[in-house]
């Protein structure tokens, strides 16, 4: 993986510079960046899907977390290359239009991403409202989603910066939840009272590679959130120089608290106990019985949440706009506030969208949406770092070897693969959905087209 030296002026053509015009603020520096995706990544995921992680693999949790990390890390790879040399908001779609010349398809590639957004932050409002909630209030999930919603909606449109620091304090809590786990399982072993032994066994009667790869689709979902970054390029600090390690440095950060979290949850509770938990970390700190309020284990997990639908909302409203800014969707979500220069009517749509998918759907059938959306969108995005090989940018980039997004592709694929037909039914749902907004959006060109023609004619 190397920095691409800038070609010649004479034949650079199709780039942005490093600071194209934007009407957002560029207000992102690259510690906040490392730590928007840290905390994206860091979100809510393994604290529910640890518990169907082990009943899938028994006590060797930590092995999917790791090949789901390896599997993150090709498109990842993808992503560092094409945010660094097209650094436009829009992320995925803006790739596919580049790529494949066709609006349709970087339509729908936009609209999985953000249909992928809401859907993420529906079911994290779902997540918020639950168990975790229930430890300090009793109050109806529905209602509880819906508030939580409306005061993320609030948050975003203020301003990206005041969103990054509160995404700077909220890391810093459930990093320290995650921290938690790992050294409470070094005290209950240090102690006598847990069993190494377990992190390295698997269900008896069940074939450890098919076990792994089902696993892995689970903790696939607890890595997905670093593509978002690619939505606030606009508003990164020399994006070309800082995205790449603030990308890599934050999935290995991950990577790393995700497998010592499971090999620490193996060690101290058997797994089919961490299985039969909804709130499996929750059991854990429980079990170590280290004299840790379970109010304030469940406060961690609830800003874990928070930050992530947060940090997905962030990325929801920028696509809206992104594609708004390519007419793709109604002008109208690319307006954005006089002084906090925020999209706030692509902020208000999504919000809304999210708040209905709470209401429609659960938990489960949310997250496995969200990662066979995300899917389409990372193929499209690997496929277009080999399609753009030849179309050449002014200014320095970030450059993969060939064989990283082929690799990203056969990993999509692979875990399309593993989807089942209730997930693509749902999905299937969304993007017809999509499709209708397409045509409604691109009526009008198409009847002011004609009308020019008829006029030449």
């Amino acid at each position: 993986m190397t920095q691409q030296p800038a070609d010649p002026p004479a034949v650079a053509h199709g780039g942005d510079g490093d600071a194209p015009d934007t009407k957002l603020r560029r207000a992102v520096t690259g510690r906040l960046l490392y730590l928007f995706i840290l905390g994206d990544v860091l979100g809510a995921g393994v604290y529910a899907l640890v518990g169907q992680v082990a009943a899938e693999v028994g006590g060797a949790i930590w092995v999917p977390l790791l090949v789901a990390l390896l599997l993150a890390l090709l498109t990842a790879a993808s992503y560092a290359e094409l945010v660094t040399k097209y650094p436009r908001a829009g992320g995925s779609a803006v790739f596919a239009e580049r790529a494949f010349r066709s609006p349709v398809v970087a339509f729908l590639v936009g609209f999985c991403m953000l249909a992928a957004g809401v859907t993420s932050a529906a079911g994290l409002a779902l997540a918020f409202a639950g168990d975790y909630l229930g430890v300090f209030l009793d109050v109806p999930a529905a209602p509880a989603a819906l508030v939580f919603l409306l005061a993320v909606a609030l948050l975003n449109a203020r301003g990206i910066q005041e969103s990054l620091r509160a995404n700077l304090v909220m890391t810093l809590v459930e990093t320290s939840g995650l921290v938690l786990v790992v050294v409470l399982g070094a005290v209950v072993l240090s102690r006598g009272d847990g069993d190494l032994g377990r992190a390295v066994e698997f269900p008896a009667g069940v074939s450890a590679g098919s076990a792994v790869l089902a696993a892995a689709l689970l903790a696939y979902y607890s890595f997905v959130g670093f593509e978002t970054s690619a939505n606030v390029a606009e508003e990164v600090r020399d994006v070309r120089r800082v995205y790449p390690r603030a990308l890599f440095g934050a999935l290995l950060t991950a990577g790393l608290v995700y497998v010592l979290v499971g090999i620490a949850a193996a060690v101290v509770l058997p797994p089919e106990e961490l299985a039969a938990s909804s709130g499996p970390l929750l059991e854990v700190v429980r079990a170590a019985d280290a004299g840790i309020p379970d109010q304030l284990f469940s406060l961690v997990a609830l800003v874990a949440v928070a930050n992530g639908a947060l940090l997905t909302m962030i990325m929801a409203s920028r696509m809206a706009y992104g594609l708004a800014e390519q007419r793709l969707l109604p002008a109208v979500l690319g307006r954005v506030l006089p002084n906090r220069r925020t999209p706030w009517v692509a902020i208000a749509v999504t919000t809304v969208v999210a708040m209905g998918l709470s209401l429609a759907g659960d938990l489960a059938t949310l997250a496995n949406t969200v990662v066979l959306l995300l899917l389409f969108v990372f193929t499209s995005t690997n496929t277009a770092v080999l399609v753009l090989r030849r179309d050449r940018v002014e200014g320095p980039h970030f450059r993969v070897p060939a064989v990283v997004p082929v690799l990203g592709v056969a990993s999509c694929l692979v875990l399309l693969w593993q989807q089942e037909a209730r997930t693509w039914a749902f999905a299937g749902i969304l993007l017809a959905v999509g499709l209708v907004l397409y045509l409604v959006t691109a009526l009008p060109r198409r009847r002011a087209a004609a009308r020019d023609d008829a006029a030449v004619s």
